[in-house]
């Protein structure tokens, strides 16, 4: 059922609950194959729940309907010189799907871009939310201001979540400038240890860089690389850019080349366009970033790159290769999600590795406080 506004998505909700039975929540459709496969359910369609509902460029706030596109949302900040602070990224070419993707879908699937590195997750620029839990009742968490300290910290909750807590109807977000001048540099002919040493180094400084990435040899993404490619993102005005583009070079102490189009390189990384086409399995995996070039080495990916300055690994690999990736990121503290993979591989492996006893009874516990009759997107990530 496609509906047009919250009045209608609670009387949705409410007739599935008393007839016990449970759908899925669709809007743009563009992160459907991601997590464990669920059958065919009802489908609750809020894709036209979209639009700016509040914009306040002064105070740094902006209330999102859900279903609103990801390039409308960036294209009226960008009017005003602003940005969404966690660089929400669209997967689409990853599943080779065509949709729109939504705000509401980035928060929901937690896709954040290169700039988490300074400005976080979702859940960092998530003020306020409205939705509806498994009950049909109308729920808000948070509040419609930059500092607040009251209550639950609930958009937090809905930040990866699936769907599987709310259905989501409002969304306020806190904005960031958007600086006139960005520049994207990079140390060439750079193995893996040495790559993600410089990226580190330059996490560390006071450079307060919005990108750190490394594209190994036989990347797709940017031709002649030698070894491999250590990419940096500085932004700011142009004279304190010019004097970060220096402090950089004397902090390395090696040549640092101009990337042509290096923003756009950038956004291809956060869209995951490397991986766009394979038949391999494609994951996220979440660690340590001192830990990066030794992981990436023993996984032996045929294709790969790391993010964050090496905190985040996308990896395209055989069905063969899971055990090992899960077994490294358990071993290193870290996560590993799988982004795109076959039916039989989401059925067997779902989302995530099973949690932890302690963290599995806390997660059902929360599950079943917003959605205790399990209707929202089940199964989506246990």
């Amino acid at each position: 059922m496609k509906v047009a506004n919250e009045t209608q998505a609670v009387e949705f909700v409410r007739q599935a609950r008393a007839e016990k039975k449970p759908f899925e929540i669709v809007a743009g459709g563009t992160r459907r194959q991601i997590g464990a496969p669920i059958p065919a359910l009802p489908q609750l369609d809020v894709s036209a729940l979209q639009g700016i509902v509040n914009y306040e460029p002064e105070e740094l706030i902006c209330t999102l309907a859900p279903g609103t596109p990801l390039p409308e949302v960036e294209g009226v900040l960008a009017q005003r010189g602003q940005r969404l602070g966690f660089d929400p990224a669209d997967w689409s070419a990853v599943h080779g799907v065509n949709g729109r993707a939504t705000i509401g879908g980035a928060v929901s699937v937690d896709a954040f871009g290169p700039g988490r590195l300074l400005r976080g997750p979702a859940r960092d620029s998530l003020l306020a939310y409205r939705g509806i839990n498994g009950l049909g009742e109308t729920i808000r968490g948070g509040a419609k201001v930059v500092k607040n300290v009251t209550g639950f910290d609930l958009p937090k909750l809905m930040c990866g979540a699936f769907g599987t807590l709310s259905v989501l109807t409002e969304l306020t977000f806190r904005v960031y400038p958007r600086p006139s001048r960005a520049a994207v540099l990079a140390v060439m002919d750079v193995a893996p240890l040495q790559g993600f040493a410089h990226l580190r180094k330059i996490a560390r400084s006071a450079l307060e860089p919005s990108g750190l990435a490394y594209l190994p040899s036989g990347n797709t993404l940017l031709a002649d690389v030698g070894r491999g490619a250590a990419l940096i993102r500085l932004e700011g005005e142009e004279l304190p850019l010019s004097e970060k583009i220096t402090l950089a070079k004397a902090l390395l102490g090696a040549g640092l080349a101009d990337v042509e189009d290096g923003l756009a390189l950038f956004a291809k990384i956060r869209d995951g366009m490397m991986f766009a086409g394979t038949a391999l399995d494609v994951w996220r995996m979440m660690i340590p970033a001192s830990e990066a070039p030794r992981i990436a080495a023993e996984i032996a990916a045929p294709l790969w790159l790391g993010d964050q300055a090496g905190s985040l690994l996308w990896l395209a690999a055989p069905a063969s290769s899971a055990a090992l990736i899960r077994s490294l990121a358990a071993a290193n503290d870290g996560q590993a999600m799988l982004l795109k993979g076959s039916d039989e591989s989401r059925a067997a492996l779902g989302l995530y590795a099973p949690p932890s006893p302690a963290l599995a009874k806390l997660r059902d516990g929360i599950k079943r406080a917003f959605d205790p009759d399990g209707l929202l997107n089940p199964g989506r990530i246990l």
